[in-house]
């Protein structure tokens, strides 16, 4: 019997080739590359733009008529909500108001601008008796009740008027020994329920403002 010597050899490797400047798929890989590197300059760049908006410089209420005395111009990033707030280089629109309450140092959003007859809420004074909370201020919430009064100069069970109203001003009063006697609150009522706060004023009702916190400024 005869014994096979033979060994086998290994099969040898496929050589790689040096890819070619003419390969559709590197160029596309090329491509690809710079087109996401331009995207992440480009994205950089835009979050480092500065713009000049408006900020508040000093509380302002609803139905103000903007002046540049109200205002200061501030170097802001913004990105991509720099639509959402009045540029300098645009300027104040003539005739503009605020629609809502722009606290000090708050950016003025453009979608607080309107006109004085585009608006549906006008304040109203009221004055109580019974102080609000320390802190109440302009831009909170309150809730105005109304107990009328009777024939009887009795006054009828307290109802709500109006809830979470806003706070357009708030001024305490003094008595002559200097101590708090006094508030008068400027709430801002909208058209609907003015009627029924104007009668209750002109009758002599009972009128009781408590502070709100569930509700949203």
């Amino acid at each position: 019997m005869s014994t096979d010597t033979r060994t086998t050899q290994p099969a040898q490797a496929p050589r790689l080739r040096k890819p070619s400047w003419k390969d559709p798929r590197l160029l596309i890989g090329i491509l690809l590359v710079l087109a996401s590197t331009a995207g992440v300059i480009a994205l950089l760049e835009s979050q480092n733009t500065t713009a000049e908006v408006y900020s508040a410089r000093r509380d302002i209420a609803v139905g103000s008529a903007l002046t540049p005395e109200d205002l200061v111009a501030v170097p802001v990033r913004l990105g991509d909500s720099g639509g959402s707030y009045l540029p300098v280089s645009e300027g104040i629109p003539d005739g503009a108001v605020l629609t809502r309450l722009v606290a000090e140092g708050e950016l003025l959003p453009a979608a607080a601008l309107g006109r004085r007859d585009e608006l549906n809420r006008k304040p109203v004074g009221l004055t109580v008796e019974d102080p609000l909370p320390s802190g109440t201020g302009p831009g909170d919430r309150v809730d105005v009740w109304v107990s009328a009064r009777t024939d009887t100069n009795s006054f009828e069970e307290p109802r709500l008027l109006l809830e979470a109203a806003e706070v357009a001003e708030l001024t305490e009063g003094e008595s002559a020994l200097g101590a708090s006697s006094s508030t008068l609150v400027q709430v801002l009522v909208e058209d609907a329920a003015m009627p029924d706060l104007l009668d209750a004023l002109s009758n002599d009702a009972r009128i009781a403002v408590v502070l709100n916190l569930g509700a949203g400024s």
